[in-house]
């Protein structure tokens, strides 16, 4: 199964692209080929850093292309700041928009004893029908590090709690994000991939 990894130039895509051939997939990066993202089965967003960063994705006409993409019904992924992407955007670069497939901003943690960027392993409350995350049982462990996140919401499919709660993963149709790293996240996170890529391979038979 071919999936198109998207690389804004601001992450090591190395762990999420050996998760995914681990899982048997056969992904294509690119980071600028608009072609590629027409002809795309399914699309995974990886993301670290500042959400400035994403800005290329406008510069190189794929914002376009993954809407155009979307809109097609092509399944997609974003992961921590991919997800946050999906949004209409964060207050670490207000002048700088998301996607805006799901309305609300994203925003810092508030201030308090804890410490910020959020970082190790938290647990999942996850809500009943998400495709992206069936299997996946209240309370498993997956691996954070971030120090803004997306509101609780009805798109909402999973929750965390650290210092208040927040989206850990959201789903609306074909579109899907995830705050957490699966690729760092063990065999629950391997579980979360692994759905979303047989979840596409069942849709694009």
């Amino acid at each position: 199964m071919r999936v198109l990894v998207i690389d804004y130039k601001a992450g090591n895509l190395t762990s999420v692209l050996k998760a995914l051939r681990h899982l048997g997939a056969e992904p294509i990066v690119t980071d600028d080929d608009l072609s590629l993202v027409e002809r795309a089965e399914r699309i995974v967003l990886p993301g670290v850093g500042h959400f400035q960063a994403t800005e290329r994705l406008d510069a190189t006409g794929l914002t376009a292309a993954i809407r155009a993409a979307i809109a097609r019904g092509v399944p997609f992924l974003g992961i921590c700041v991919g997800m946050q992407w999906l949004y209409a955007g964060s207050s670490e670069a207000p002048q700088q928009p998301g996607l805006g497939h799901f309305a609300e901003p994203c925003t810092r943690f508030a201030e308090s004893s804890e410490k910020v960027p959020h970082v190790g392993w938290n647990s999942l409350e996850v809500k009943n029908g998400s495709r992206l995350l069936a299997g996946v049982e209240p309370g498993e462990y997956v691996y954070f590090t971030h120090s803004y996140k997306g509101p609780v919401t009805g798109d909402t499919a999973a929750t965390t709690s650290y210092i208040e709660p927040f989206a850990a993963a959201v789903e609306r149709g074909n579109v899907m994000g995830v705050q957490f790293h699966p690729e760092k996240s063990g065999a629950t996170g391997l579980k979360i991939l692994s759905n979303f890529l047989e979840m596409q391979a069942k849709e694009a038979e």
